[in-house]
């Protein structure tokens, strides 16, 4: 990618935010480093990465990298024997605290259940080396400084140090606590100086003390003496300093050997961390713009859903909907300069510029982008005072540049294209430039005010127009784009607003050829059927949505419905089969008491004996329970009508009649389902009463269909609330028993919400979580009254 391209399209602007996200130096610098690839593997990896790290913050909230620092010249310096100070020595131990933290913490997500396959091919390259880790940590405190654990000799050494420091403290105190002192000293204080203690001694009284002057105060009058009865104290005191520093230098070479044995392994963490760091960088900013991951693809092909650009406030900016490549690969965005059409150039090619560097793009989910060898943009006024070159002659060399490299693989941005010359001129050179570049098969957005260009879409395969909106009655862009609609002018309407006579508007307008006051009625009309169309399209969809949600439905009640029904018939069959059994086992017993008392009474069985065995076989019969399903009753010579409350007969369920389909056929409401029943099969209960108001409760339009379950997984706290209280009403409006509400386990804190919420709802009977086949604590089972 070319550096000016780059510049133009604020790419290092996007680089700064996501620098704003980094957690240690490591990913700062790959932040400052990052350029897009060419490479459709490589980027469709890189944002792969992005989104696995996006999936863990959205589940985790935040990662344990604390700790992290960059010590990979630490380790250089380890390695070719230099020793390393206390503080690199704390850096290294930080550094591998935080690669053990973030191994466990992947490793526990996985087994989880959460799948993270590029977070664990990283977190498998870490070593957690605590040995080097506890060793670290054992000599060096948090603070940097060498511990007395660190060694017995150390110990021993400070020891010594703290004990001779003693005495001569002692020693100096019962000095400048003498009578004598006040008259001698200029001030009653201990104090160092060339780490020897000394006490401040007046000139006059310098031989009083004996001693060593050591130093003395800028006006000659004060001597810092050390008093000879502890010069030898003093001695003893730096020999026991020095002592340690060489014991600490000993430790320190130690510890720095240690670093370089283990150098291979600690570089190896340290580029694990670092990537795993970076990655988190991309989905900490991709959070912060409310980005989504696109589909990448190498075929030129670029889908955008309600794309906004990263770099405008997100308040303002009016997202848009942008296609290229798929059945046109030219754009030409055509209108005057009122804004948007600049805007929707930089977007396109920013967007490409994130995505093929791995960054997720604001946009909504399901968008595409693809990924280009080359990105060309001639943007912006770029008139050069030092090569004595004019706007248009800035623009026609980039264009120029552009020209001899252009190729399939690119993607083309122009920018007022041949504006700055004559007119006509200007549109005629823009025309044959987009037909090369068109030619040569780029992806191209070009924006142009010239009106003679507003033909161009019609007339080339492969090319549409598009323009911005404009609000004539506010006297501003919407900056809404509007692709298959070429720009006009806006120039009679915003005049006649302003307050210009209708004259001069209309002499104006006698002096525009036929053609052109045509071409503005025909793009008015056009601008009018886009609207109506996408309005159109919108409810279309949603009704579709709704449509396909409640065939969804009602599939799941079949599947419940069947499940029960066999459910039943095994209930059935294994309770016949018991009842056969039990009077197969009576029979054989009164048999066999028949053949006992023929073999008893050999003349003959008595009558009354006959009778008693005829009477028990008579009651081992098995009894069924008759079938609860009612009797078809005879066809009820009753004339339906619309509303007619009425009784399905081979369901037992009650409804409403609420509409005639044919002969004898009516389509019949039960609860949320709605089915076609034969009047033979229906029974009449009553007719509603016509009131003067409908109520609310049955009003019915394309949401009034509701799901069995609510899912608030990966929602705010707040946002999560707000769609439970309005779900609770639709649920008791459809006239549900029973709901499901899908929480998660998480924190708890939802799900501790959802249940406060639910004790205090009038209608709900009573709340319990889910079996464990129901997804346990993740979800909470209401019982509505």
């Amino acid at each position: 990618m070319q550096q000016r391209v780059l510049n133009v399209l604020e790419f290092h602007k996007v680089k700064e935010q996501l620098v704003k996200h980094a957690s240690s130096s490591l990913a700062k610098e790959k932040a400052d480093k990052l350029v897009p690839s060419t490479n459709v593997e490589e980027v469709k990896t890189w944002q792969e990465q992005t989104d696995e790290a996006a999936k863990v913050l959205r589940l985790k909230g935040n990662v344990p990298l604390g700790g992290l620092t960059d010590i990979r010249s630490s380790i250089k310096r380890a390695q070719i024997g230099g020793m390393l100070n206390p503080y690199e020595l704390t850096e290294i131990s930080g550094t591998l605290y935080a690669g053990k933290q973030m191994k466990r913490f992947i490793e526990d997500m996985i087994e989880g259940g959460i799948e993270l396959p590029h977070l664990d091919g990283f977190a498998a390259q870490i070593q957690p080396l605590q040995e080097l880790e506890q060793e670290i940590s054992h000599c060096i405190g948090d603070n940097g400084e060498v511990l007395d654990g660190a060694s017995d000799t150390l110990r021993s050494i400070r020891t010594s140090l703290r004990t001779t420091e003693s005495r001569i403290r002692e020693k100096l105190e019962s000095m400048i606590r003498s009578s004598s002192a006040q008259k001698m000293l200029s001030d009653a204080i201990i104090t160092i100086r060339n780490e020897r203690y000394v006490i401040p001694v007046k000139q006059e009284y310098r031989s009083a003390y004996g001693g060593i002057v050591h130093d003395q105060s800028s006006s000659g009058a004060t001597l810092f003496i050390e008093p000879q009865v502890i010069v030898d104290l003093n001695n003893t005191l730096q020999q026991s300093r020095m002592k340690e520093k060489i014991e600490i230098d000993r430790i320190l070479t130690d510890l720095s050997l240690k670093v370089a044995e283990e150098s291979e392994a600690l570089l190896v963490n340290v580029e694990a961390l670092s990537e795993m760091d970076f990655m988190f960088t991309k989905a900490g900013y991709a959070k912060k713009i409310k980005a989504s991951k696109p589909e990448m693809n190498g075929s030129g092909r670029i889908k955008l859903f309600k794309a906004r650009h990263p770099l405008l406030n997100p308040d303002e900016v009016v997202p848009n909907d942008i296609e290229l490549g798929t059945d046109f690969s030219t754009i030409v965005i055509t209108g005057p300069n009122t804004g948007g059409k600049t805007v929707t150039l930089k977007t396109v090619g920013l967007f490409t510029l994130m995505a093929q560097s791995g960054l997720q793009i604001p946009a909504l989910d399901g968008s595409e982008m693809a990924v280009f060898e080359n990105v060309y943009a001639d943007i912006g006024d770029e008139q050069s005072i030092e090569q004595s070159l004019s706007t248009f002659s800035s623009h026609m060399v980039n264009i120029v540049d552009i020209l001899k490299r252009v190729d399939s693989e690119s993607l083309v941005l122009f920018d007022e294209l041949g504006a700055g010359t004559d007119p006509q001129e200007g549109a005629a050179l823009a025309i044959s430039i987009l037909d090369e570049v068109h030619h040569r098969g780029a992806r191209v957005i070009a924006t142009t005010h010239y009106p003679e260009l507003k033909a161009y879409g019609y007339n080339r395969e492969g090319v549409v127009n598009a323009s911005v909106e404009f609000n004539v009655e506010t006297l501003s862009p919407t900056y809404k784009l509007l692709i298959g609609v070429p720009g006009r002018s806006n120039a009679f309407e915003i005049s006649k607003r302003l307050g210009l006579m209708n004259s001069v508007i209309d002499r104006a307008k006698s002096l525009m050829s036929e053609d052109s006051n045509e071409v503005d009625s025909m793009i008015a009309s056009l601008e009018e059927s886009k609207k109506r169309s996408d309005f159109e399209l919108t409810e279309a969809e949603q009704l579709r949505k709704d449509a396909e949600d409640l065939h969804a439905e009602l599939q799941k009640q079949i599947l419940e419905f069947n499940e029960e029904r066999d459910k039943l018939f095994e209930k059935a069959e294994k309770k016949a089969a018991e009842k056969v059994e039990a009077a197969q086992a009576e029979a054989e017993s009164i048999i066999r008491e028949l053949r006992r008392m023929q073999k008893e009474h050999r003349t003959g069985i008595k009558e009354h004996e006959l009778i008693d065995a005829k009477k028990r076989l008579e009651e081992a019969v098995p009894e069924f329970e008759k079938s609860k399903k009612p009797v078809k009753t005879a066809p009820q010579k009753h004339r339906f009508e619309e509303g007619d409350e009425v009784k399905v007969i081979s369901f037992n369920q009650k409804g409403h009649l609420l509409s005639k389909v044919g002969e004898g056929e009516w389509q019949v409401q039960i609860g949320i389902l709605k089915m076609k029943v034969n009047e033979k099969d229906l029974q009449y209960i009553s007719r509603p009463k016509p009131v003067e108001t409908k109520p609310l409760a049955v009003v019915k339009g394309k949401d009034y269909h509701v799901s069995l379950e609510l899912d608030l997984r990966g929602e705010r706290y707040e946002n999560a609330l707000m769609r439970v209280e309005k779900y609770m009403d639709d649920a008791v409006l459809a006239g549900y028993p029973r709901i499901s509400i899908i929480h998660g386990k998480g924190t708890g804190a939802l799900r501790t919400g959802v249940q406060e919420y639910l004790k205090k709802h009038r209608n709900v009977k009573s709340t319990r979580y889910g079996e464990a086949g129901e997804g346990g604590t993740g979800v909470t089972i209401v019982e509505l009254k």
